[in-house]
């Protein structure tokens, strides 16, 4: 009878997490950041179809780099455990706090016992009442949750874009400033994308109840104008 083959649980772990992170990188990245009105959503994508930043709940967006298929799947997950415990308590209930956990369990449960982990970083983000309600919730590949502030980066080259938004970022930005430091921060420079290459949304702390809105092309293009 052969021996089966042995490989070390840390060398294990970090053949996954090389092979998470290159899958990451090749893919186009994000950036969330606190305005003065909310949070704002943009990011680097071409397709007019396949929507990388979506609404999950009154007050929660979710935003996903990396395996369209694979965050997409995360999305759908997402809805229907926040449906499901809006309906069973109370609308007020459901958080970003809550999901960003389940969705910590569900990725760390992949990464560690299956063969392939998933190539995917989440951004659950959720708007408060007042600016300090605000929440960004940042889930890497292995599960690991990180509570953000003032702003996140996705994906891509994370370290070079989280560089300039660090130097760009100002707090309590209106709409135009912010979405203008996202695509600078993304591109180094306002020219550096066109608008079909953008998507942008918004959690708007304003409005009375679904809180997720997009921003469209023309209004992008004021912005950058």
């Amino acid at each position: 009878m052969s021996m089966p083959f042995y490989v070390a649980p840390e060398q294990m772990m970090k053949d996954r997490a090389d092979f998470a992170r290159k899958g990451i990188s090749r893919g186009r990245a994000l950036v969330a950041l606190q305005y003065l009105d909310g949070v704002a959503i943009v990011a680097e994508n071409p397709s007019n179809t396949l929507r990388k930043v979506s609404e999950i709940y009154d007050r929660i967006a979710f935003a996903g780099v990396g395996k369209y298929n694979e965050f997409d799947q995360l999305r759908v997950a997402g809805v229907r455990a926040a449906d499901l415990k809006g309906y069973q308590f109370s609308r007020d209930d459901v958080d970003a706090r809550s999901l960003a956990n389940q969705y910590a369990q569900i990725i760390g449960q992949i990464f560690t016992h299956e063969v392939k982990p998933l190539e995917v970083e989440i951004l659950v983000a959720e708007v408060g009442r007042i600016d300090s309600g605000d929440q960004l919730f940042h889930i890497l590949y292995d599960g690991t949750v990180i509570d953000e502030h003032r702003f996140s980066v996705l994906g891509g080259d994370a370290d070079a874009i989280q560089g300039r938004l660090a130097s760009l970022y100002q707090d309590g930005v209106d709409l135009r400033g912010a979405v203008r430091i996202g695509v600078e921060a993304l591109s180094g420079s306002l020219t550096g994308l066109a608008v079909n290459d953008l998507e942008v949304a918004t959690l708007n702390r304003n409005h009375q109840r679904r809180c997720f809105n997009r921003v469209s092309d023309d209004l992008v293009a004021s912005f950058l104008a």
